[in-house]
């Protein structure tokens, strides 16, 4: 028996050989369980259970437990695993990545590597792009699962705390990946263990993997809490950015959107607030309204990245072109965007607790995915995830064509060339997809198709629901879509009759997009399952890839630069141009990504001190002993931040010593005034410190008196780490002025948020030791008087 789980480090691209000696027991199996009553084959459940109980390893049960899942397959949904589902499902169950193109039946993969890791009893997360496709494949394969003797959950957001503890509980749970990242999030700000919803991770499988590893994690997850922000100062400061000139008082980098004030800027802010330095730490909060207003006003764009409706403002999702219901950007950059568009400013959301997409499925032990695009993005998807990709083959060849594509000079040149290319296909009946990158550009399809009286479907921010209906007709005689490039993703597009002998479904792609995973999942619409279909990309150097990635390149190529009458670019080297283009976006996006999380790993080290420390409050088991550690610690902290560095200890660092430490513990101290070394000093506090350890010790039996020592750590705890997220939200806004003096941003934010932490988790130790010293005492005065 070939060992699954022994990771081959010769090469990524790995030969299928072993998956395919094991999908060759698998199907030597069907017959034995074909032979099996219902009973029988769902009895096979709890001998797999057992057998792991006795120290069985996964990969010697995978065949039976695989055969088992097909055979449940057949009778429950009708629906048999084809041999290279099977592959995919070995794939997944170690804990790589299943490439596997559109139309492969994805979805059916899955159940087969969840059944078997299920069967540890640790719990399987299936983790899906939306809400629709998690409700979809919680009804349709929790079936198989249900029928083999397996609980299946569902985790949706707004749902009751109960309700979400039964979902996490059940063998099987599906959901959206941000709705996992939340509720670890919301555990970690419960009140009390008993209110918590998870339990600890065990393997998880993402479906478009991609979607939700790579393009999702550019933006960390935030639970945020509504503050009172100054309306006034946000207009004044949306005002005062209309008057910035970039170059001169900004500067911004359209590749990375990095946004940062220049000198002269700086002196324009100063001026206009009447203050002498505003880096000074009591100007920082004008800073960062200021350049909110400055980012709000060149990093986003009305109807691209927001739009207005109803005196409102609400962001669209860059990959779908949907409105984000709810969601608001946080860190009074929301505030700023309703300031330049002059309407009511709402509250500003300040983040109570945050992880990024990365660290959050890192604490998987065991994770893997499936996509029909991964291999563009397979170093990534290793390095910081540990998975591989692995290309399953197709259950029947592909036979789409892949046109070459054809760059227009203009805009206006590129939609006349799409328009009049739809009614050419219209004419014959065929269907025809047409992809686009935003709203806008969608609507600009849309008014040129109208030109030349064509009825299309307009997929614009519609609901899921409404989406997946248009997008699943999009392969019917007559049809012509409109839609974002990832509308409707997961959805199959079924050819209508006699739309093959036309040529299948006609995709076109009106913009390169920023990643060439997304244009090939566009492509990836057509041709699924061995259909025929064909995919064209139309696209203008005027589109926002060139402008913003190219603009140098752009201006060399058009000195050279060949057109047709159409507008068309004729020069053979058009394309280069193109492929460079997007591979540097790549690039640069990959950066992004890449400073980001290790911006977090800072972060996600002192959130493990924070969470570790707050789960121990909660479980009330060592609290009392918790106290007595901060108060020596924050009596250590007293003597060391007061004593000279040259230990030359005056009567006047005596003096203070007693004042604080008296402050803190709530006692008359006596000190000696010869003490002239750290160790005399220790040695005159140690009898005070040990007589307060025995008081606290001795309240410990009390119920009421535990609580309140509980709630106390408690909001000390949540108020230092909200306190602290700002500080590092407001040192990342500041490292990268600082670049221009030779420093690297990176040391400096982790240099100074270690020092930032370090304060901040020794004034916790000093306030929770102060305040619970305090409430005991005045216990103890009440109950004698």
């Amino acid at each position: 028996m070939v060992t699954l789980f022994k990771r081959s480090t010769k090469s990524i691209t790995r030969p299928l050989k072993k998956y395919n000696r094991i999908v060759a027991a698998i199907n030597a199996l069907e017959a034995k369980y074909q032979g099996m009553s219902d009973e029988e084959l769902q009895q096979m459940t709890a001998i797999f259970k057992e057998q792991l109980l006795k120290g069985t390893t996964i990969e010697k049960i995978i065949p039976d437990a695989f055969a088992v899942v097909r055979e449940a397959s057949k009778r429950v949904l009708n629906m048999r695993h084809f041999d290279v589902q099977l592959l995919g499902g070995l794939v997944l169950a170690e804990g790589n990545i299943a490439e596997m193109p559109t139309g492969e039946g994805k979805t059916l993969v899955s159940s087969l590597s969840a059944y078997v890791r299920a069967l540890e009893g640790k719990g399987v997360h299936i983790i899906t792009v939306n809400d629709y496709l998690a409700k979809r494949d919680y009804d349709q394969i929790g079936q198989i699962h249900r029928f083999l003797g397996l609980t299946v959950g569902l985790n949706l957001p707004m749902m009751l705390s109960d309700e979400k503890q039964q979902a996490y509980q059940a063998d099987i749970t599906y959901g959206v990946g941000t709705e996992f990242g939340f509720d670890y999030l919301r555990d970690n700000m419960a009140p009390s263990l008993q209110e918590k919803v998870q339990r600890p991770y065990h393997y998880a499988i993402i479906d478009e993997v991609d979607s939700v590893l790579i393009d999702e994690a550019k933006t960390p997850l935030i639970v945020a809490g509504k503050m009172k922000v100054s309306a006034e100062l946000h207009q004044i400061a949306s005002l005062l950015a209309l008057r910035f000139i970039e170059d001169e008082d900004y500067e911004y980098d359209d590749e990375t959107k990095a946004t940062s004030l220049t000198d002269k800027g700086i002196e324009k802010v100063e001026k206009a607030f009447g203050v002498d330095n505003l880096y000074e730490l009591e100007h920082q909060t004008l800073y960062h309204y200021v350049i909110m207003a400055l980012r709000a006003r060149v990093m986003f764009i009305r109807d691209v990245d927001y739009i207005v409706k109803d005196d409102k403002i609400l962001l669209v999702d860059m990959f779908t072109g949907r409105t984000l219901d709810g969601r608001t950007l946080s860190d009074g950059l929301h505030q700023a965007i309703e300031a330049k568009e002059k309407v009511e400013i709402t509250e500003e959301n300040k983040a109570q607790a945050q992880i990024t997409i990365q660290n959050f499925f890192r604490m998987y032990p065991h994770l893997s995915g499936m996509t029909g695009t991964a291999k563009t993005q397979q170093k990534e998807f290793r390095e910081v995830y540990g998975m591989d990709v692995i290309a399953v083959p197709t259950n029947h060849p592909k036979i789409r064509v892949d046109l070459l594509d054809r760059v227009f000079q203009t805009a206006d040149h590129k939609y006349k060339i799409v328009a009049e290319e739809v009614g050419k296909l219209h004419q014959t009946g065929q269907p025809v997809l047409i992809g686009t990158t935003s709203i806008l550009q969608s609507e600009a399809v849309a008014a040129y198709l109208k030109k030349h009286d064509l009825t299309f479907q307009l997929l614009n921010a519609k609901s899921m629901e409404q989406e997946v209906e248009l997008i699943s007709q999009a392969g019917q005689l007559n049809q012509i879509t409109v839609a974002t490039n990832m509308a409707g993703r997961g959805t199959d597009i079924v050819l209508g009759d006699g739309v093959a002998e036309l040529g299948g479904l006609h995709v076109i792609g009106t913009e390169k997009h920023e990643n060439r995973r997304i244009d090939n999942q566009l492509r990836g619409r057509s041709g699924r399952q061995g259909d025929p279909g064909s995919s064209q990309f139309i696209i203008s150097l005027e589109d926002d890839m060139f402008k913003r990635f190219a603009k140098e390149d752009v201006e060399k190529f058009e000195k050279k630069m060949k057109t047709s009458k159409t507008g068309e670019i004729t020069n053979k080297d058009i394309h280069e141009l193109t492929d460079r283009t997007q591979r540097i976006v790549e690039g640069s996006h990959f950066s992004m990504r890449e400073y980001n999380l290790k911006l977090d790993d800072v972060i996600n080290e002192q959130r493990k001190i924070v969470y570790d420390l707050r789960n121990r409050v909660l479980s009330g088991q060592e609290n009392f002993s918790i106290v007595q550690g901060m108060v020596r610690d924050a009596a250590d902290y007293v003597i060391s931040e007061t004593l000279p560095e040259n230990d030359d200890i005056q009567l006047i660092h005596l003096a203070a010593i007693k004042q604080d430490l008296q402050q803190l513990l709530g006692e008359s101290i006596t000190l000696s005034e010869n003490l002239s070394k750290r160790k005399a000093i220790d040695a005159e506090i140690e009898p005070y410190l040990h007589r307060i350890s025995e008081f606290i010790g001795s309240n410990q039996d009390d119920l009421k008196v535990a609580r309140t020592v509980q709630l106390v750590m408690q909001s000390q705890i949540d108020a230092m780490w909200i306190k602290h997220l700002e500080s590092m939200a407001h040192l990342k806004e500041g490292i990268g002025l600082r670049s221009y003096q030779q420093e690297d941003p990176m040391r400096i934010y982790q240099k100074e948020g270690l020092e930032l932490f370090a304060l901040n988790f020794q004034n916790l130790r000093y306030s929770v030791a102060s305040e619970i010293l305090g409430f005991l005492r005045n216990l103890n005065r009440h109950e004698k008087g």
